[in-house]
């Protein structure tokens, strides 16, 4: 079975690469995009539609959703499988999306609410994976030295959020402003859902996106959707860059942090600002090292479990993570991992786990069994494959 994969440089693609390649397909991949950020969709046509309609794939494959590449497949008669790991994804908004050549596959039910009515039957949900193989390889192979170099009491890796939270562009007017100033501290206090969308009213987004230089404007054939834009593209945004500034700040203030990213820590003295991690031989080695590996979900994600959940596990790394409505359906509080509810359990857990290494250790061993068994990529692409491609009776 050969397929066709296009990439755009998410640090999914080679591990779902080595997934396919372990089951025995061909994979042909296309990469142009990856280097190529300007690209058009008219461009993206013209470079792949030759080979994708000629090249007798099975199917082709992306991380993320491309309406373009949903529509070369209608075109050419070929299922389009995609993988959602992002959320927002505005793509999702597309009439591409109801093509009937496309598998779309949603980690967070709340988008898979939202947009399965659209296209009955060819949109599904499913967890994240990870890959094990990989993880395992990298960590067995570091030296003492590296993993010295990478222990930590805490860690988290990723961004703050203030480079890239489009929400700090708004000038609304002094009404607005506080009601969503309020709405935002009422949603830091609460776990497990979100409820942004359900309380800003049409004129209220309408008056966002009229505020905000740059603000997000559907292209043409998408369905439009202001509420949940300025729910998920903005506010969603601002509530985790405050959730992750006031607990890093918390937990380095009493504790040793570290964390590996490209934003601005200058209004966290205490915190150890190490850069950059890379994804495929550092990032294992730094979850299987720390005492505690931190996850703060953004709340964009509504519902389902983030990929650093599984990465964190897959590699044998105790994790501390906020509780996010899935949780319990895919893994065991208190015995895989832990889920806080408030900035003072956080730092009531993390004070206490630091102080019970064994502990760590069996939740630890505990929660990467979970995961081999049942949330690798190898697993997640059967599936897959099994759902969009149903045995007929």
């Amino acid at each position: 079975m050969k397929i066709y994969i296009y990439r755009y440089g998410s640090i999914c693609e080679p591990d779902v690469i080595e997934a396919f390649k372990r089951m025995g397909l061909t994979v042909d991949e296309e990469t142009i995009e990856i280097t190529r950020k300007d690209l058009l969709p008219a461009e993206c046509v013209k470079h792949t539609s030759s080979q994708i309609m000629n090249g007798g794939y099975s199917f082709v494959f992306s991380i993320n959703f491309f309406p373009w590449l949903s529509e070369v497949c209608r075109i050419a008669n070929i299922v389009y499988i995609s993988l959602i790991v992002d959320s927002p994804v505005m793509e999702l908004y597309s009439n591409s999306l109801s093509n009937s050549c496309n598998r779309v596959f949603l980690f967070d039910r709340k988008l898979y609410e939202e947009f399965s009515p659209y296209n009955p039957g060819h949109v599904f949900h499913v967890p994240l994976a990870t890959n094990m193989v990989r993880n395992d390889r990298v960590i067995r192979e570091a030296s003492s030295a590296v993993r010295s170099k990478y222990a930590c009491d805490i860690s988290f890796i990723g961004s703050t959020y203030q480079e890239k939270c489009p929400f700090n562009r708004a000038k609304l007017p002094e009404f607005e402003k506080g009601f969503i100033d309020g709405l935002i501290e009422a949603q830091l206090k609460v776990y497990g859902y979100n409820f942004i969308e359900e309380l800003i009213t049409d004129q209220m987004a309408q008056t966002f996106l009229e505020s905000t230089p740059g603000a997000y404007h559907y292209p043409e054939g998408y369905r439009k959707n202001d509420k949940a834009t300025v729910a998920q593209l903005y506010i969603s945004v601002k509530v985790a860059e405050q959730e992750r500034l006031r607990a890093l700040k918390m937990l380095s203030d009493s504790f040793n942090v570290d964390i590996y990213t490209g934003s601005d820590t200058s209004s966290m003295p205490g915190i150890h600002n190490r850069g950059f991690a890379r994804s495929l031989d550092e990032m294992p080695i730094i979850f299987n090292q720390s005492k505690i590996n931190l996850n703060i979900t953004a709340k964009s994600i509504r519902s389902g479990l983030s990929l650093r959940i599984f990465d964190v596990l897959g590699c044998g790394g105790f994790l501390i993570t906020n509780y996010q409505a899935e949780l319990p359906e895919f893994f065991e509080i208190g015995k895989d991992l832990i889920a806080y509810e408030s900035m003072d359990h956080l730092k009531e857990l993390c004070a206490y786990y630091l102080n019970h290494p064994e502990e760590r250790a069996e939740i630890a061993a505990h929660g990467q069994e979970a995961v081999r068994k049942r949330y690798t990529y190898d697993i997640l692409l059967l599936k897959m494959i099994d759902m969009a491609f149903p045995a007929k009776n």
